[in-house]
Formats: structure tokens, C-alpha cells, sequence
């Protein structure tokens, strides 16, 4: 009988759509069967745009701007993950900030993660042609073993 490896560290990506919704059952369930870490990571994409706003908008209001987008991220954390988790497996949210493909490949390396699982968005023809896919960058460029769900629309049978 062949024996699956135990994922100690899960890292499960999100960006609270319903597609990483779905893929954090499969994250969860892998943490909660191997009794392992389950790191849940989101990443703010950087726009170049941001540092030139400093130069138009004061401290106090760029200060409260971010106070009101980290509650948001809070609240998002609670009512899509942690409300359904605690109590049942070791976890820890993490935000970063930056192209999410390379936050992501970097934090999974800093933790020394088992597995990265991600959902995907679906996106096809042209739409993919240009804005393209974290789940497809990551997967090109991860030394670790990536779990990738698709998008819960596409495996759903009429």
C-alpha cells in the first residue's frame, strides 16, 4: 500500500472569490487530515499609481483609507475562513503586498511550505491572453507541489 505524504505546512492562496472559496474546502481538509499549519495568504496587488497619489492626498486621509481597507481585509478574513475553522486546525493569515505570483512563490519558500493549494478563475481566450493566470505563473515557477482547483462552474455536471 503506497502511503500519502502529511502535509505539515498548507499554504492556501485567496483573493475571497467564490473560485478561492472552493478551493479553501480543499486546503482546510488537507490541514485538518494531517494535522498540519494551514497558512491562509492574500495578496494586494501593487499599482504603480499608489505612490503618486501620496502627492495629492493628505497623510490623514491616505491614513484612514488604509485603516478602512484593513478592516475590510479583516472582515473578509473572518466572515470567508476563520468563522468556519477555528478550533479545528492551527492556522495564521497572512497579507502581503506585491505581484502575487512572486509574494507567493517568496513567502512559500521563507515557511518551507508542503504544498501551495489555489483556485483558478477560468478565464479563457482573450481575457487570459491578457491579464493571464496567478495559479498558471506560480505553477511554472514554484518548487513545491501545487494543488490547483478549477473553477467550481466548470466541474459542476448539468
Amino acid at each position: 500500500m503506497i502511503e500519502y505524504p502529511k502535509y505539515k505546512k498548507v499554504l492556501f492562496c485567496t483573493d475571497f472569490s467564490e473560485n478561492s472559496d472552493y478551493a479553501f474546502e480543499f486546503a482546510f481538509g488537507i490541514a485538518k487530515r494531517d494535522e498540519g499549519l494551514l497558512y491562509i495568504l492574500h495578496v494586494i496587488p501593487r499599482s504603480s499609481n499608489q505612490d503618486m497619489i501620496r502627492g495629492y492626498v493628505s497623510e490623514d486621509i491616505l491614513e484612514n483609507i488604509e485603516k478602512g481597507l484593513d478592516q475590510e481585509l479583516d472582515d473578509n478574513y473572518k466572515e470567508h475562513y476563520i468563522k468556519k475553522i477555528e478550533g479545528a486546525v492551527k492556522f495564521e493569515v497572512v497579507t502581503k503586498s506585491g505581484r502575487e505570483d512572486e509574494e507567493i512563490i517568496k513567502f512559500a519558500k521563507e515557511e518551507k511550505v508542503d504544498l501551495i493549494v489555489m483556485g483558478t478563475h477560468g478565464k479563457t481566450g482573450i481575457e487570459h491572453v491578457f491579464f493571464g493566470s496567478v495559479a498558471e505563473k506560480v505553477l511554472r515557477h514554484s518548487p513545491f507541489p501545487i494543488f490547483v482547483i478549477p473553477c467550481k462552474k466548470k466541474i459542476e455536471r448539468p
